[in-house]
């Protein structure tokens, strides 16, 4: 195939991309941060089937940071901590000093049935407990594990768009 040809198709076939869905309902409190937010993962003691699912809403085909949203590697630049599992003893320190590093305002969002009730492994030996017993979860996202959409849209409340 020619190149010029190859630019005619490029230019004929316009955008095949899918369209948005619409915008959510904003979070209240997260008009501050105008749009764009930088977020933070933590894996507070998953079986690491949330933090996949999280991984694939930052990966192409739900591609969030078309909505503003970015992950960042460092919680000083966070403004949401996205946090899965149930918190495990070895655990606690380390998240709390994560959570304090945060600037506020901040956000946590608890990603699973594991992070929101402790899940199957509440009654673990190893297990603190869930996230909201350490830390005050502003959203939480349930599911065993919940789809990347559903990850997307609660990202999505963050930014409006």
């Amino acid at each position: 195939m020619s190149v010029k040809r190859l630019l005619n198709l490029i230019r004929t076939s316009g955008r095949i991309a899918e369209a948005a869905p619409p915008a959510p309902a904003l979070f209240p409190g997260a008009e501050v941060f105008g749009g764009s937010v930088q977020v933070r993962f933590i894996n507070a003691g998953s079986c690491n089937d949330c933090a996949m699912e999280v991984q694939s809403a930052f990966g192409p085909v739900y591609d969030v940071e078309r909505y503003g949203i970015r992950l960042v590697a460092s919680p000083r630049h966070a403004d949401v901590l996205v946090i899965t599992g149930a918190v495990t003893r070895n655990l606690i320190e380390p998240m709390r000093r994560t959570i304090d590093a945060t600037p506020t305002p901040r956000f946590v969002i608890a990603v699973g049935d594991c992070a929101i009730t402790g899940g199957v492994f509440a009654e673990g030996y190893g297990v603190a407990g869930p996230v909201s017993d350490f830390v005050h979860v502003d959203l939480s996202v349930p599911g065993n594990p919940p789809e990347p959409a559903v990850i997307v849209e609660a990202l999505r409340r963050m930014t409006g768009r």
